[in-house]
């Protein structure tokens, strides 16, 4: 089986597009995404169409980011701007409601649409993030979650801060002994930063960087942008291997949240930006 990780795509719908279309998605496979899906990038629909695609064929681990918790919020409250922050940006709601937004490109000068934009959402957009989207996923020698760890805590116990706000400040090996794959502290050079003990996948697809897609078991990494530009290389051409450390086997350091296999058709080209789900 191989396991995919995505970093931070942020509505970059041609980058994700293109990564999927190099890595030929098959039935065995597992794809985490690694959250933010939404707000910065121009297609926020276009990316949540094809997740909810992924979803349907069986092969999607979607974890959530704070950005899609804002979502879910703005959803419950009908507003994309609360107490003066933006928790759904202009770019994401155009994405929604292209004709309505075409000649307002101010956020503020659309406040009156916004609750009537948030009701336009799929309701299968929805239902993958507050259904199926996970905060963690862990396998016997990762763990995957958006932003970082509380090193001095399980698996399980895991504050909300650290696993979807805090940045990479000071990393440093889980007790578990199990190697972090997260998003969320953008590497702006648009290199994945692996430390052996932490990789980090979000290289700035959304600031004209690159959308990160890394093969966990190999090393492999696919990177594409919102040219359609890829590129490959190896993990290990950014840093240390990551290291093997002996499994613990203390429950309170596990958490294996699993989806089961399903049948998934060959993928074609521009599969997700051209199929819009309902």
């Amino acid at each position: 089986m191989r396991l995919f990780a995505v970093g931070d795509i942020h509505g970059c719908a041609t980058a994700l597009d293109t990564v999927l279309g190099a890595i030929s998605p098959r039935p065995t496979d597992r794809i985490v995404t690694l959250g933010d899906y939404i707000n910065k990038g121009p297609d926020s629909k276009a990316v949540l169409d094809c997740l909810v695609r992924l979803s349907r064929w069986g092969i999607l681990v979607p974890l959530l980011g704070n950005h899609e918790l804002k979502f879910l919020i703005a959803r419950r409250l009908g507003q994309a701007v609360i107490n003066g922050e933006v928790f759904v940006d202009q770019h994401t709601l155009a994405s929604y409601a292209p004709d309505r937004l075409s000649h307002h490109p101010l956020a503020a000068e659309v406040s009156v649409d916004q609750a009537a934009i948030l009701r336009h959402i799929p309701d299968s957009h929805w239902q993958l993030l507050q259904d199926q989207g996970l905060r963690w996923f862990s396998t016997d020698q990762h763990i995957f979650l958006h932003g970082t760890l509380a090193t001095h805590l399980p698996l399980l116990h895991q504050p909300d801060r650290a696993i979807f706000w805090d940045k990479l400040k000071h990393p440093a090996p889980h007790p578990s002994g199990k190697t972090l794959i997260c998003g969320h502290t953008p590497q702006r050079s648009g290199y994945p930063l692996n430390l052996g003990h932490t990789v980090c996948l979000d290289t700035a697809a959304c600031e004209g960087q690159w959308l990160t897609c890394l093969e966990v078991n190999s090393g492999e990494i696919w990177q594409a942008n919102q040219e359609g530009h890829l590129r490959r290389s190896h993990l290990a051409d950014y840093g240390p291997i990551p290291p093997t450390f002996p499994h613990r086997a203390d429950p309170q350091f596990e958490g294996n949240h699993g989806l089961p296999a399903g049948p998934v058709p060959s993928w074609p080209t521009a599969a997700c930006m051209a199929t819009a789900a309902p």
